[in-house]
């Protein structure tokens, strides 16, 4: 099965899987959600220095649990986490959960990031967006760019905000030969400029006073920015097969992943950035996987989700998209 054939190029073409997004365009923020109700092995690989992390302790290797239900993947920082509490509501009224003598309790992922900057701050997804985005959630074709957890997502800060461009959700899938899938869903919100991991161009970076785009290494070189940003950054996603993998498998794609963002965002894994990446596997493919293959093409598509989410991105809350700004400004200021 070649790229081609797939019949999405998204990480909804892992069969099982149902994403759903819950957004506030007002606001400026939302929340993703990534179902797997029957469950799927997973790991995560936390790189960035700034993460906001739910329940990233109970995926490493040894521990009792080795299935999730979902991952979240919210905006509002660290208030964002309190979307989990609907996700985990959601999955218990349909019965979705490790057995317990208590009754089923919900394994919930989950990693934020910061997009308090633009919209209202005091607006952030909790436990109801969580639930709607869970209602929302559907096979198929998905909504990308400026939409759930990449609602109020910026991207190339190194000249500071008021110079950002628009992030968002992009998703991408490989295929290998047999029926193996992996895809990606990523929602783009780093500190660094994000390039063409093909050509090294720049796509998205940070708005010069001539309608382009500032280079990020020049400007550092030139003139390094003052840790009074914050943590207001991170990119944080999803890598899903079919493939059956172990834990430490599992473990292995996460590591990969964060390869494609590296050759998609420069620099990334910064201190001011909180990076994760979680890996789910269905296990619904029977034929063992090539373990080096599937890595190397979750790594692809975490890339090409990376570019997508930048290509679909829309301009919100004063912040223009990368293809706004060239377009509507090709030769002048900045306002």
């Amino acid at each position: 099965m070649s790229r081609e054939t797939l019949p999405l190029d998204a990480i909804t073409a892992v069969p099982g899987l149902r994403v759903g997004h819950w957004t506030n365009r007002r606001a400026a923020t939302g929340c993703t959600v990534v179902l797997s109700e029957g469950g799927a092995v997973a790991a995560v690989d936390v790189r960035g220095g700034a993460p906001g992390t739910r329940e990233t302790d109970v995926l490493r290797p040894g521990n009792l649990v080795d299935r999730v239900h979902a991952v979240l993947l919210s905006g509002g920082s660290a208030f964002g986490l309190d979307a989990a509490a609907g996700v985990m509501r959601f999955l218990e009224e349909r019965g979705v959960g490790v057995p317990t003598p208590g009754g089923p309790v919900p394994i919930v992922v989950g990693a934020v990031l910061y997009d308090l900057s633009i919209g209202r701050a005091d607006v952030r997804p909790g436990a109801d967006a969580g639930y709607s985005a869970c209602q929302a959630a559907r096979p198929g074709r998905l909504a990308q760019g400026s939409v759930g957890a990449g609602t109020g997502a910026t991207v190339a800060k190194a000249l500071g905000p008021d110079r950002a461009v628009k992030g968002g959700v992009g998703s991408a899938a490989e295929a290998l030969p047999g029926g193996t899938v992996v895809g990606a869903l990523v929602a783009v919100n780093c500190f660094g400029e994000v390039v063409d991991p093909d050509s090294g161009r720049i796509l998205a970076g940070p708005r010069d006073d001539k309608g382009g785009f500032a280079s990020t290494l020049d400007v550092l070189r030139k003139r390094p920015p003052s840790l009074l940003f914050g943590a207001t950054n991170s990119t944080i996603g999803v890598v899903a097969t079919n493939a059956r993998l172990t834990r430490e498998q599992a473990y292995r794609l996460a590591v990969m992943a964060h390869d494609g963002l590296a050759r998609a965002v420069r620099p990334a894994h910064t201190l001011v950035d909180g990076d994760v990446f979680f890996v789910v596997a269905t296990g619904a493919q029977e034929q063992a996987a090539d373990i080096i293959a599937l890595s190397a093409l979750a790594a692809r598509a975490v890339e090409r989700a990376i570019v997508r989410a930048m290509a679909e991105a829309k301009g919100l809350a004063g912040v223009p998209s990368a293809a706004e700004w060239v377009q509507e400004r090709p030769s002048g200021t900045l306002a």
